[in-house]
């Protein structure tokens, strides 16, 4: 094998190679392209300019909260979720007891 027929099958090969990953570029294209237009429309009518507006904005000030503000708020968030879930935990329970009861 000469160095003629080397490289003629290794760039025989990248062509083989570059052509497959072209398909595998398009075919994903084409799934971002599909997901983000039913993304789209499954949004269409409910985000209103000023609900995005307002969005931009929360996004902006926690952009720009200070580490104890950040942190206040946080923690705010973790109690609340904390209560959430003991609320649904007792509610989970008072559906048990109804089930034994009316066995």
């Amino acid at each position: 094998m000469g160095i003629k027929s080397f490289f003629k099958n290794a760039f025989s090969s990248m062509k083989k190679s570059a052509k497959a990953q072209h398909e595998v570029d398009k075919a994903n294209f084409e799934a971002v392209k599909a997901e983000s237009k039913a993304n789209f429309e499954e949004n269409r009518g409910s985000k209103t300019f000023a609900k995005a507006k307002a969005d931009a904005k929360k996004n902006w000030d926690e952009a720009h909260m200070t580490p104890a503000q950040r942190n206040e708020k946080m923690q705010k968030e973790r109690e609340q979720q904390i209560a959430d879930a003991k609320k649904r935990t007792e509610e989970a329970n008072k559906r048990i007891e109804q089930a034994k009861n009316s066995k």
